[in-house]
């Protein structure tokens, strides 16, 4: 540890560290438009691009940092409009085109390499494939740091564009926005970011920085300027601790900064709180148990209102583990749902109101597989048991409408009220019966029941039915219902 203290006190692992650090921030902020704009492969092929340039470049100038950005940014240029031309004017597939310039180019910048090495001038292949970091000149730095800020600065700036362009390009169309112009002003950031990561990781991997963080940035958030943000800071991290990983075990710091950013992106698809291997298999457990312990309730009301329900019935028609059984078990009576006494089982009114709710879901999903998908009876019974457990109350009650309240299944099983057994829509009550208005109704009936006069606890009496009609008697007057609104006012007996 003494040791590598006194490394990174060095002047040329200070250089390291800074060129590294203003990399690693500035891949990881244009890297997140790169993937979000689905273009990781022109990165790649940007990346490749390059060394045509920055070969011209030698021969013209000489070895010379101001020369290669020149030469290689030309470069850069050059390849995002040759790939945009082929891909707008030649019946070619968006990624063979790219595949196809990328590879011309790189390899011309190869060939011309292997000429001016056959002429006794060394320029070695592998510092611009692999970086050299380790030997990072105050003039290198300089223009680092110089890109490294114009690439920040212009994404600040031009920020709203971007996001616009990114995600909805027709809307910025019509905004007056040229999309084009933005596409190649960001093939421009990206050709000076390439540029800015020869020295460090080299044109191979300067892939890894570009993509890697951004791809982790977008597993922890779905915001875009918190996936800019993070995104940055990971770009940072990876490039620091892989310079640091080099120094320690005496490796090459490009590929150490690359292995630390897929370690950080491994770390994130395993923990991450949303989108993590982690959180989704805990996530289909808990779904799972809740499945199950829905499907334990729905089978106790089917045993209660045959008067069978007991510890052993409902066992047998379970197929759970005696664990899991008695889990669920305790579960529902924690909820109050089921109370027991020795075999015996009681479902409370919140369990029946509850169970209900599932059965709803189910006879509702059937209805609508028989009535608009066109299936027969035989075919929806599989496919209501899976969605019954998904289905939201907001769903139910616009599959609800979609149907016309229909009162029986395609079985001819009722359909449950959405607010518990017993309450029952107004159609279902008989004639000269006493009831009243439900306090629970839906949004567009509660307005409608406004309308009418008739309010929460309202009492009545149904008069007559007629074809299409009910007519209800309140407060002394006749109040005429189309049978439709009827089936979807939820009333209580008495």
């Amino acid at each position: 540890m003494d040791a590598f203290l006194e490394i990174i006190q060095e002047e040329w692992a200070i250089r390291a560290l800074l060129a590294s650090s203003m990399v690693g921030l500035m891949c990881g902020v244009l890297g997140s438009f790169i993937v979000l704009r689905n273009m990781s492969l022109i990165g790649d092929a940007l990346a490749h691009s390059i060394l045509p340039g920055v070969v011209l470049a030698f021969v013209i100038i000489g070895y010379s940092t101001l020369g290669f950005f020149t030469g290689a940014v030309i470069a850069g240029l050059v390849t995002a409009v040759c790939i945009t031309w082929i891909q707008h004017n030649i019946k070619t597939k968006n990624d063979a085109a790219i595949g196809i310039v990328f590879t011309a180019m790189f390899s011309l910048g190869v060939m011309g390499i292997s000429k001016i090495s056959e002429a006794g001038v060394h320029l070695d292949l592998n510092d611009f494939l692999f970086g050299t970091v380790l030997g990072v000149s105050d003039e290198d730095l300089y223009l680092t740091g110089f890109i490294t800020l114009y690439v920040i600065f212009s994404v600040i700036v031009f920020y709203r564009y971007l996001f616009v362009t990114t995600f909805q390009e027709v809307i910025a169309q019509t905004m007056g926005i040229s999309v084009k112009m933005i596409h190649y002003f960001l093939m421009l950031l990206l050709s000076f970011a390439v540029v800015a990561s020869l020295q460090t990781v080299g044109v191979i991997l300067v892939v890894a920085m570009l993509i890697t963080p951004a791809s982790t940035a977008l597993l922890l958030s779905d915001r875009l300027k918190w996936v800019v943000f993070i995104s940055a800071m990971l770009g940072l991290l990876s490039a620091i601790s892989g310079l640091f990983l080099a120094i320690l075990i005496d490796s090459t710091p490009g590929p150490a900064m690359a292995v630390m950013a897929t370690f950080i992106y491994l770390l994130a698809a395993i923990f991450s709180p949303k989108r993590g291997l982690l959180f989704r298999y805990m996530h289909k457990l808990n779904l799972q148990r809740r499945i199950q312990l829905e499907d334990m309730l729905k089978q106790a009301l089917k045993l209660h209102e045959r008067g069978q329900l007991s510890l052993q019935a409902l066992k047998q028609q379970l197929d759970f583990s005696s664990n899991a059984f008695s889990k669920h078990l305790a579960k529902l009576t924690r909820l109050d749902y089921i109370s027991s006494s020795g075999d015996q089982l009681q479902l409370s009114s919140a369990g029946i109101d509850a169970a209900n709710k599932l059965v709803r879901a189910h006879r509702l999903w059937e209805t609508y597989l028989v009535d608009k998908m066109g299936l027969t009876e035989e075919q929806i019974h599989e496919d209501a048991e899976k969605y019954e457990h998904l289905l939201t109350e907001e769903v139910l009650d616009e599959v609800d409408e979609t149907l016309g309240y229909p009162l029986n299944d395609p079985h001819g099983s009722p359909i449950p009220s959405r607010f518990g057994e017993s309450i029952l829509p107004l159609i279902k009550i008989g004639l000269q019966e006493p009831a009243k208005i439900a306090g629970k109704q839906l949004q567009q009936v509660s307005t409608e029941l406004w309308r009418l006069g008739l309010m929460a606890d309202s009492s009545f009496l149904v008069c007559k039915k007629e074809e299409g009609f009910i007519v209800i008697e309140h407060d002394g007057r006749e109040v005429r219902l189309a049978n439709e609104l009827a089936r979807r006012i939820y009333t209580v007996r008495g």
